[in-house]
C-alpha cells in the first residue's frame, strides 16, 4: 500500500513544523541570547562519556535527529501504526505541536538571560520561579513534550514514536540527573523549597517530599 495524499501532505506539514520549531527554540533564541549576553546560552552535552548525563544529552540529540527521520520515512512510504493511523489523531496532533511549538517559546522569554541549553559546573544564574515557572518547574521541557508528541503523532510511523520515546526519557534523564541536582548544589533551601511547592512537568505532581524535622 502507498502512502496516499494525505499522509504525504502530513509529512510534509511535520518536516515543516520541525523546521521552526528548531529554528525559533534554538537558533533565533540563541541569537537573541547571545545579542543581550555575549554567551549563546549552549552548553552541550556534559559528563563522562557513558554517564547518565553524558547519555541524557546524546539521546536527546538522537530524538531530534529521529524526529526528523519520522516524516522522511513517511515520505518513503513507511506504513502508519494502525491505532493511530486516524485522521481525528492526526488532526489534533498538529495542533498539540504548534501549541508546544508557541508554549516552548514563551517560557524560553520567560528565563530571560538565565536561559541555558545544558548545565557549566560552577556557572551560577538567577533562579526563576515566576510566570510560567510557578505553574511547573520545567515548563519548556514540558512544551517541548508536547511538541514532539504533536509531531510523532502527526506521523504516527515506528520511527516517529521511537523518536517521541527518546525524547521523553532524554528530559527526564536531563531533568533528574544533570538539572535537578546542579540547582540544588547552586541555590540550596530556596530551590529545594521551590521543588516541594512545584510540580515537576505538571502541576502538582513531581514535587519534592518535605521532610520531618
Amino acid at each position: 500500500m502507498t502512502t496516499t495524499d494525505p499522509e504525504t501532505a502530513l509529512a510534509w506539514w511535520a518536516l515543516a513544523l520541525f523546521a521552526v520549531y528548531l529554528t525559533l527554540w534554538f537558533v533565533l533564541r540563541s541569537v537573541l541570547h547571545y545579542r543581550a549576553t555575549g554567551d549563546t546560552g549552549f552548553r552541550g552535552i556534559s559528563g563522562p562519556v557513558g554517564s547518565p548525563r553524558w547519555w541524557a544529552g546524546v539521546l536527546f540529540v538522537l530524538a531530534l535527529l529521529t524526529g526528523v527521520l519520522g516524516p522522511v520515512a513517511a515520505l518513503a512510504g513507511m506504513e502508519p501504526i494502525g491505532v493511530f493511523n486516524d485522521p481525528d489523531v492526526q488532526a489534533a496532533a498538529a495542533v498539540a505541536a504548534v501549541v508546544g511549538i508557541v508554549l516552548t517559546v514563551l517560557a524560553q522569554l520567560g528565563m530571560g538571560s538565565a536561559w541555558r541549553i545544558g548545565v557549566r559546573e560552577g556557572e551560577r544564574t538567577a533562579l526563576v520561579t515566576v510566570g510560567w515557572f510557578a505553574v511547573v518547574r520545567n515548563p519548556i521541557f514540558s512544551a517541548m513534550a508536547l511538541t514532539g508528541a504533536g509531531l510523532a503523532f502527526m506521523v504516527p510511523n515506528l520511527v516517529s514514536i521511537a523518536g517521541l520515546a527518546l525524547l521523553l526519557i532524554a528530559l527526564q534523564l536531563q531533568v533528574r540527573i544533570v538539572e535537578e541536582p546542579y540547582l540544588r548544589a547552586q541555590h540550596g533551601p530556596a530551590y529545594t523549597s521551590y521543588e516541594q511547592s512545584v510540580g515537576r512537568f505538571v502541576p502538582f505532581l513531581g514535587r519534592r517530599r518535605r521532610t520531618r524535622a
